[in-house]
C-alpha cells in the first residue's frame, strides 16, 4: 500500500502523486459516498489517497481508500441536476476570478461561489482581471464592490494578466497555500495563471466574438506546483452555479454579516431576514450598515432554493 495525492481527474482515471515523487494513473476500487449526496465524481484533486499497485509492470494502480478531508468545494452538476459534482478537496483557500468588462459581471455570482466556500470557512480571495480594460466608470463600479467584500472581511485584488498590475500581490497571496482556482467562463483565468507563473501556460479560455461568452477547454480540475511555493487546482470555468443540496436556512447562516447579526433577531438562527419581525439584519440594510447588494442576492437564492427545492421534495 502507497500513500498520495489526487492531482488530475479525468473522469474514470485519477493522477495521483505518490510519496516517493512518483505520478501513476489510478482507477477506484470499491464505492466511496460523501455525507449521503449523490456524487458524479467520487474521488476529488487534493484527495490523499492510499493505492495498491495493480499486478504487472506496476505502471497503474487502484485507489483504497481517502483519507479523511479537512474539507471540500462541492457543486451541483450542471449535466445531472441531482447530483452533486466535487471540485477540490484539502485545499487552504479559494480564489475566484471576475472581470467588469469582457465579460461582464454576472450579477450574484461573488456571492453564489461564496455559499460554496463559506460552509467549510475557506478564505476566498476575490480576484477582478482585465483591470486594463477597465474604463472610469468601471473602476468606480469596482472601488464600491471592493469596499462592499473587504468591509465583512474578504480579501479583493485588482489585477490584470496583460499589465501585470497587481501580480507580484497577488503571489504573495498564493504563496505556501493550496489554492482552489476557479471563475466565471472567460474572464482570463488560464491567462491569469500563467502570469503568475509563466511556466505553466495553461489552456486559455478566448471570448466567443459572437456570444461574449468563454470557450470551454479546462474539462476536469488539475493541480499545479507553484515554483515559489504552494499550489493551484485549476477547475473547469463556470457558467452557472446552483445549489439543490442546499436548504434557505444553510444561506441565512453562510451569508456572515447576516449569520453574526442573527443573535439579535428575535428569532434568533432561525430567522430567514425576509418578513419576520424584529429583523435585526433588515434592520441594519435599512439603516445602510449591511449593502442592500448582498441583501438582494440572497433574497435571489433563497427564493431559487425554495423553488428548487419544492419540487425535488413533491415529485412523483
Amino acid at each position: 500500500m502507497e500513500e498520495g495525492i489526487v492531482i488530475k481527474s479525468t473522469g474514470s482515471w485519477y493522477q495521483v502523486k505518490l510519496s516517493d515523487g512518483r505520478t501513476v494513473p489510478c482507477r477506484i476500487l470499491g464505492k466511496f459516498r460523501l455525507e449521503g449526496l449523490n456524487l458524479t465524481n467520487p474521488v476529488a484533486v487534493g484527495d490523499q489517497v492510499e493505492v495498491i499497485m495493480e499486478d504487472g509492470e506496476e505502471e497503474t494502480g487502484l485507489i483504497r481508500n481517502i483519507k479523511p478531508r479537512t474539507n471540500y468545494v462541492v457543486r451541483q452538476s450542471p449535466r445531472r441536476k441531482r447530483d452533486m459534482h466535487l471540485l477540490a478537496s484539502n485545499i487552504d483557500q479559494a480564489m475566484v476570478i471576475v472581470t467588469i468588462r469582457e465579460p461582464m459581471l454576472k450579477p450574484g455570482f461573488i456571492d453564489r461561489f461564496l455559499l460554496m466556500t463559506e460552509p467549510y470557512e475557506i478564505p476566498t480571495l476575490i480576484i477582478f482581471n482585465k483591470a486594463d480594460l477597465y474604463s472610469e466608470d468601471d473602476l468606480e463600479l469596482y472601488e464600491a464592490i471592493e469596499y462592499m467584500y473587504e468591509d465583512i472581511g474578504y480579501q479583493v485584488f485588482l489585477v490584470s494578466a496583460v499589465s501585470g498590475q497587481g501580480i507580484e500581490e497577488l503571489r504573495g497571496a498564493l504563496k505556501d497555500k493550496i489554492t482552489l482556482v476557479a471563475g466565471q467562463s472567460g474572464v482570463g483565468k488560464s491567462t491569469l495563471v500563467t502570469a503568475i507563473q509563466p511556466q505553466l501556460e495553461l489552456r486559455t479560455q478566448d471570448l466567443s466574438g459572437h456570444s461574449g461568452k468563454g470557450q470551454h477547454t479546462t474539462t476536469f480540475a488539475e493541480m499545479f506546483d507553484l515554483d515559489f511555493g504552494g499550489a493551484i487546482i485549476d477547475t473547469p470555468g463556470i457558467k452557472t452555479l446552483s445549489f439543490n443540496h442546499l436548504e434557505p436556512q444553510d444561506v441565512a447562516h453562510n451569508f456572515r454579516e447576516f449569520f453574526a447579526l442573527s443573535e439579535d433577531c428575535r428569532f434568533g438562527g432561525s430567522c430567514l431576514h425576509r418578513d419576520e419581525p424584529g429583523c435585526a439584519v433588515k434592520e441594519a440594510v435599512e439603516e445602510q450598515q449591511v449593502s442592500e447588494l448582498r441583501y438582494m442576492n440572497y433574497l435571489m437564492l433563497l427564493e431559487e432554493i425554495e423553488e428548487q427545492n419544492y419540487w425535488e421534495r413533491n415529485k412523483g
